[in-house]
């Protein structure tokens, strides 16, 4: 996490406390939930995923596909 400040109206800092001891949590838990309610979806990419091989093993077949990409050992081909 990333801590930041921010600056409240007096009310606005006694409102928050009085929900927080309400609620038995701490008051950047109860600013962060309001946060994650209130903000909109963040958009995700319209290429996310677009090219997923399916292949889960690519770390452990990598010599295997920079071969079948022309990237092979050079003195074996």
């Amino acid at each position: 996490m990333k801590r930041t400040t921010i600056y409240l109206d007096p009310e606005l800092e006694i409102h928050l406390k009085l929900e927080a001891r309400r609620q038995k949590k701490p008051m950047a838990e109860v600013i962060r939930e309001a946060l994650r309610k209130s903000l909109p979806p963040r958009p995700r990419s319209k290429y996310a995923g677009a090219f997923d091989s399916g292949h889960t093993d690519g770390a452990e077949r990598f010599e295997e596909i920079l071969g079948e990409l022309g990237f092979g050992d050079e003195e074996n081909s």
